[in-house]
C-alpha cells in the first residue's frame, strides 16, 4: 500500500459507482457536475468515481487567497484517501489537466492512467488573453456577459451555429445561472500555471484528447502534451472545448476503452 497523503480533505467531493478508482478534475468556471455531468453515470457504471469541487464551485466555499495548483492536486488526493482509494486513474479536463498532471507526478505509484481532455501544459498568448478577459468579466459580476463570453469561446462551430435563437437564449440563461462563484480565481490560475517541467516525469499511461475546433485551448498545446509525455497517445475529437457535451458518446468511447485497456 502506498503512504497516505497528509492533507485533510476540505473541498466538497462526490463519490459514485463501483469498480476501479477514477478521479475527476474539472475545468475553470465550472464544477464537477458542470464539467462531467453528461458522462458521470456512464463512468460510474464501471468505476468508483471520486471528484472534487474547487473553491467557489459546487459546495466548496470561495477562497479568499489565490488558488494553488499544488493545493488542488493535494485535495484531489485527499478526496481519494477519504473514500478509501489507494490506486486510481485520473481524468483532467481543461484546468483539470494540469491538476491531473501534478497529481500524477506527486503520486506516481498511485496513478494508474491519465486522460487529459482539452488540456494544456502552460498558457500560450491566446489562452493568457482569454483567461484575463474571462477573469475580469467574472469579477465584474455581470453573469449575462460572462455567459456570452463562455459560450462564444467554449462551443464548437457546429454546436453553436446549429442553435435556433430561442435555444441560444435558453442556453445563455442556463450558463449564467450555473457559473461558479469562484470563476475569477480559477481563471486567474489558468493564466499563471506552467507544468511543462512535470511532463517527462509522468510514468502512467496517458491519453491526450485533442478538441480540434477549440477556440480556448489550441491544438498546439494539446499536441505539446502528447509529444512530451512519455508514450502518450493522441486522439482527436472534432468539437469545441466541451467534448463531453458536444460529442458525449465519442468521448466516452475513447476514455473507457483506454481505461479498460490499462485495467483501470
Amino acid at each position: 500500500m502506498s503512504p497516505r497523503n497528509l492533507t485533510a480533505p476540505t473541498f466538497a467531493r462526490t463519490r459514485l459507482g463501483s469498480g476501479p478508482g477514477l478521479l475527476l478534475a474539472h475545468g475553470a468556471g465550472s464544477s464537477l457536475a458542470g464539467t462531467y455531468g453528461p458522462v458521470l453515470e456512464a463512468l460510474a457504471a464501471r468505476h468508483t468515481v471520486v471528484g472534487i469541487d474547487y473553491p467557489g464551485s459546487g459546495d466548496t466555499p470561495r477562497s479568499t487567497t489565490p488558488l494553488s495548483l499544488d493545493d488542488l492536486a493535494d485535495q484531489l488526493i485527499a478526496a481519494a484517501d477519504a473514500e478509501g482509494l489507494d490506486r486510481f486513474a485520473v481524468s483532467g479536463y481543461s484546468l483539470g489537466g494540469p491538476v491531473a498532471i501534478r497529481t500524477a507526478t506527486r503520486h506516481p505509484q498511485r496513478v494508474t492512467a491519465l486522460v487529459l481532455t482539452a488540456a494544456f501544459p502552460h498558457r500560450d498568448n491566446r489562452l493568457a488573453l482569454a483567461s484575463s478577459v474571462w477573469s475580469k468579466i467574472a469579477a465584474s459580476g455581470d453573469r449575462e456577459l460572462l455567459a456570452e463570453f463562455q459560450l462564444m469561446m467554449a462551443l464548437g462551430t457546429q454546436a453553436l451555429e446549429s442553435m435556433p435563437a430561442e435555444q441560444l437564449r435558453q442556453t445563455l440563461d442556463h450558463v449564467a445561472a450555473a457559473t461558479a462563484d469562484g470563476t475569477s480565481e480559477q481563471t486567474d490560475l489558468v493564466g499563471q500555471l506552467d507544468v511543462r517541467d512535470d511532463l517527462t516525469a509522468i510514468t502512467a499511461p496517458t491519453l491526450v484528447i485533442s478538441t480540434t475546433d477549440d477556440r480556448l485551448v489550441s491544438t498546439a498545446l494539446h499536441r505539446h502534451l502528447a509529444e512530451t509525455i512519455p508514450h502518450a497517445q493522441l486522439a482527436d475529437i472534432a468539437t469545441g472545448h466541451l467534448p463531453m457535451l458536444e460529442r458525449t458518446d465519442e468521448w466516452l468511447h475513447l476514455t473507457t476503452n483506454f481505461l479498460h485497456k490499462h485495467n483501470t
